[in-house]
């Protein structure tokens, strides 16, 4: 469920599960590690839960931003957490 009263998206687990191993791979061909940090500043979207996954999959942790923080808020938290890869 999205933010909007009539935002919502289905996928089955089986759809979930290819896109965050996908998504783990791309993570991992950017060099991403078990232990790094990522950010993730997205909005309330299917693609925040696939990273969320993707680094909880390959043992990243992350730090979720929602997007409506203003970019000095954004560059606290990325130096406050010592982030490795800022998705956006």
């Amino acid at each position: 469920e999205g933010n909007e009263p009539g935002d919502s998206m289905k996928i089955t687990y089986r759809e979930l599960l290819h896109k965050v191993c996908q998504f783990a791979n791309i993570l991992r061909s950017q060099g991403v590690k078990k232990g790094d940090r990522v950010s993730l500043y997205l909005p309330m979207i299917l693609e925040l839960v696939i990273a969320m996954l993707a680094c909880a999959r390959i043992g990243a942790l992350h730090s979720v931003v929602f997007a409506g923080f203003s970019a000095d808020s954004l560059c606290e938290r990325i130096l406050d957490c010592g982030c490795s890869l800022l998705i956006t």
